[in-house]
């Protein structure tokens, strides 16, 4: 059965972890992919020391650096602070405690040419195999961002399916937002779904809304999760605000998700 999460607010972390408590949710924390954090180790330092001076749940993650991260790039400087950040980011999962880190494709879908494609997995590979054989102990999660189709993601997810510690961050609002067939997208990743993130919208924008305040259908993501998507490990409610938190939560409630 997945667990489900939601974001912390570290200025308002005892709201958070009551909120938590109270529905058995696990934390994802969002405070260490932004780079003025990563560029100030004191900072980073403090905030670590926040969240480890209170009792954490029991199963969390950790969003790791996605700005400009572009490990595929033909830039070796570029190549180069990509990967420092991804180490950041893993290496401040190891302090924290948590099962696993998300990062985003980060590809443009706009570039469809094979050679860009071919490209973009063969790098994409040979650095997650170097990467995850280092940090072992810890799931890296690769999310669909701007993804149109789950068509590369599943790829990479493919080739790396020989290791035990990558997989799928299934951004469902993501999908209906810059995909098309929403049971495309399912069939095509539920093999390598091992993390999902879920939000309402409007079918056009990323408006990170309460689950239930926008237009997605979720009747239908219910069969799907309690279907094909069923072996995913936990959940993020990736929507900031404790209210819409409580909202989503009661929500999935209402249905029997929760």
């Amino acid at each position: 059965m997945s667990r489900f999460l939601i974001i912390p607010k570290i200025n308002e972390l005892e709201e958070s972890l009551s909120l938590a408590e109270e529905y058995g949710f696990g934390f994802e924390y969002n405070d260490f992919f932004i780079p003025d954090v990563l560029d100030d180790s004191a900072l980073t330092d403090r905030l670590i020391g926040i969240y480890k001076s209170h009792r954490l749940p029991d199963h969390c993650t950790l969003h790791g650096a996605f700005f400009d991260v572009l490990v595929f790039s033909d830039d070796s400087e570029i190549r180069r602070i990509s990967e420092l950040r991804i180490r950041q980011s893993l290496d401040i999962a190891r302090r924290l405690e948590v099962k696993g880190v998300v990062f985003h494709t980060n590809h443009n879908p706009a570039l469809t040419a094979e050679t860009y494609v071919n490209h973009w997995l063969e790098r994409n590979e040979d650095f997650w195999r170097k990467i995850l054989s280092e940090y072992s102990d810890i799931q890296v999660y690769m999310e669909n961002m701007f993804d149109d189709s789950p068509r590369m993601l599943a790829a990479l997810a493919d080739r790396l399916s020989d290791t035990d510690n990558f997989g799928v961050c299934f951004d469902y609002a993501h999908a209906v937002i810059f995909g098309s067939d929403i049971d495309g997208w399912v069939d095509t990743l539920a093999p390598y779904v091992k993390h999902m993130h879920i939000n309402d919208n409007d079918l056009k924008n990323d408006l990170h809304l309460a689950v239930g305040e926008g237009k997605i259908d979720w009747e239908h993501f219910k069969d799907c999760f309690e279907g094909k998507l069923s072996g995913a490990d936990s959940v993020l409610i990736e929507t900031s605000s404790i209210e819409r938190q409580r909202h989503s939560a009661e929500f999935l409630k209402n249905m029997g998700l929760i």
